[in-house]
């Protein structure tokens, strides 16, 4: 008999795959972490709390987003921090970017980076990088004291429930906006425009009391919820497409299956009901 891998969201619809075999399964202190086979062309599947994180097969959807975005509106990044993002297929996209001196990775399941590591090589193939510092810990803590130290952060983060509630805070992102070098840039996931309406609202109502720039992108991810996602692009001092870096863009982009330049200029043109929303 077949089995599948559902996940319905509370609108009342989502997604099914098909499996073939789980190759993890372990409850971490934090959440439930599993890697499956899937029998389809998305490859193996890495899922938290039985909900859908990323695929072989279509993370690239997310991870070039959430990090190309914004990499490519700074001048000369160097210094990044990515806050969750323990399948390191956010770092894997940052290091493209030759002007990175260092990455710090900040995830509090050291579980998920593992599993990751030996279950999901083509996602997670820049974490044992020299550039990338690994911290397991909770980036909530590891914020309040960093002033000035990071030329972008990409929160990388589940959605507002169990380990990842804390990172929807007004506090938190202060703490971010305060570990921000001149000119720097915060990326952080934001949900789905078209399933997680509630959730939207609330989140760009904080990061617009901290940042007074806070503006939205959004693009496709067949495997999330809806099929749509949003990311918040936010700064103290940078306007969304001010600056686009013609030589880096031209290098990263021969690697990318999405991003280009076109791509990215068009990801700011937003659906009127989510206009409305924000």
């Amino acid at each position: 008999m077949t089995q599948f891998y559902q996940e319905i969201t509370p609108a009342g619809f989502g997604i099914a795959i098909k499996q073939k075999e789980i190759l993890f399964s372990e409850q971490s202190p934090f959440q439930k972490v599993e890697v499956f086979e899937s029998d389809s062309s998305l490859g193996r599947v890495l899922t938290l709390d039985d909900l859908m994180m990323t695929t072989e097969g279509d993370e690239y959807h997310y991870h070039e987003m959430i990090a190309h975005i914004p990499m490519m509106h700074h001048k000369n990044p160097k210094s990044v921090l990515v806050i969750g993002g323990g399948d390191g297929g956010t770092v894997r996209e940052i290091l493209k970017h030759d002007t990175v001196e260092k990455v710090v990775l900040c995830e509090i399941d050291g579980m998920v980076i593992e599993a990751c590591k030996k279950y999901l090589p083509t996602i997670s193939c820049e974490l044992d990088n020299p550039k990338c510092e690994i911290l397991v810990e909770d980036a909530i803590e590891y914020i309040k004291d960093k002033k000035n130290m990071f030329d972008i952060v990409l929160i990388d983060s589940t959605d507002p429930m169990g380990p990842g509630e804390g990172l929807f805070t007004e506090e938190f992102y202060t703490n971010v906006k305060n570990s921000l070098k001149e000119g720097g840039i915060v990326c952080a996931q934001s949900e789905s425009p078209f399933v997680n309406k509630e959730e939207i609202k609330k989140m760009y109502t904080l990061l617009k009391k901290v940042f007074p720039i806070c503006s939205t992108f959004t693009s496709n991810i067949p495997t999330y919820p809806g099929g749509y996602w949003a990311w918040a692009f936010c700064s103290e001092t940078v306007e969304p497409l001010s600056y686009w870096d013609e030589r880096r863009g031209n290098e990263i982009v021969k690697s990318c299956k999405i991003y280009n330049k076109d791509y990215h200029y068009a990801r700011f043109a937003l659906p009127n009901y989510l206009e409305e929303l924000l």
